[in-house]
């Protein structure tokens, strides 16, 4: 997937020597490709939303997937997906041998019998953090780093041998719920970004989208995996980091246009949800 020539990486593994995974972190612009299987599990980090078209043996289907949600092949699936605008992702290739050790390590029975599930826009936070662990260490450039990377691949194949494989328990209920037309949910999030920097209330939202705010709330919630105030924070906190990171625009100014009440209202929001204050985090881009 990263050989494409529209895939701009800002930083890979290439050169790290870590056995256990690869990683990079790029911006990938539109496009629609077939992919042949490989024998490593896949996850992909969206770091921005996107309406993603996904097609795999079993059937295909087309979701908004939100900023920490993940598309997940395991190994020796082919695979076809259509990216209708330009995202920035967090990819990682996971040893499929690790995998089966980590699964022989933590389950009875044998290892070899279990199956990684596709996913297609689920979150999980666990794996979100430990994938952004594996990012702060592609920035960090540390030769020692080797040993704490085999650690944290061994998380997240626990994580997924635990959660996303034919031992876990599937919900079954998620497949019940009404999801939103892609038209709908389209509409919604366009009416969002352009409204970022304005007070954004559920019935406005709703009724771009042509439903009540009890449908359009539940529906929402179903497709994208998020409350609509929840999916309004996180891409303001999203904007905001990268305007912290891109300009030197004052933290106040930021927070005003990012739709923020305050620089306060912005400092506890992104804190929360990077563990960092807005002025920490440009400082650590600065350096």
């Amino acid at each position: 997937m990263l050989r494409r020539p529209g895939v701009k990486i800002r930083v890979a593994s290439d050169s790290r020597g870590w056995s256990s995974l690869y990683a990079s972190l790029q911006r990938e612009l539109p496009f629609e490709e077939a992919f042949d299987a490989v024998d490593d599990q896949l996850i992909v980090l969206h770091l921005d939303p996107a309406m993603v078209h996904r097609r795999i043996r079993n059937g295909e289907q087309s979701r908004l997937v939100p900023a920490g949600g993940m598309f997940m092949m395991p190994g020796g699936m082919d695979f076809t997906v259509r990216a209708g605008q330009s995202i920035r992702t967090l990819h990682l290739y996971l040893r499929q041998s690790l995998i089966k050790e980590v699964a022989a390590d933590i389950l009875n029975g044998d290892p070899s019998t279990i199956q990684i599930l596709p996913r297609f826009g689920d979150a999980d936070p666990l794996i979100e953090r430990l994938l952004f662990a594996v990012r702060d260490t592609l920035y960090d450039h540390d030769p020692t780093a080797t040993p704490y990377v085999d650690y944290v691949a061994r998380a997240i194949a626990a994580r997924l041998v635990r959660r996303h494989s034919s031992n876990s328990p599937i919900d079954q209920t998620d497949a019940a719920r009404p999801r939103m037309a892609n038209e709908r949910l389209q509409r919604a999030v366009d009416f969002i970004e352009a409204n970022l920097d304005q007070p954004i209330g559920l019935p406005d939202i709703a009724d771009v989208a042509g439903l009540s705010p009890t449908h359009f709330a539940r529906q929402f919630r179903s497709t994208v995996g998020r409350a609509p105030h929840q999916y309004v924070m996180e891409r303001r906190v999203e904007h905001a980091e990268r305007a912290l990171a891109e300009t030197a625009t004052s933290i106040a100014e930021i927070a005003s246009a990012c739709g923020f009440s305050n620089q306060e209202h912005l400092t506890r929001l992104f804190k929360r949800a990077r563990g960092t204050t807005p002025a920490a985090y440009r400082k650590s881009r600065l350096s």
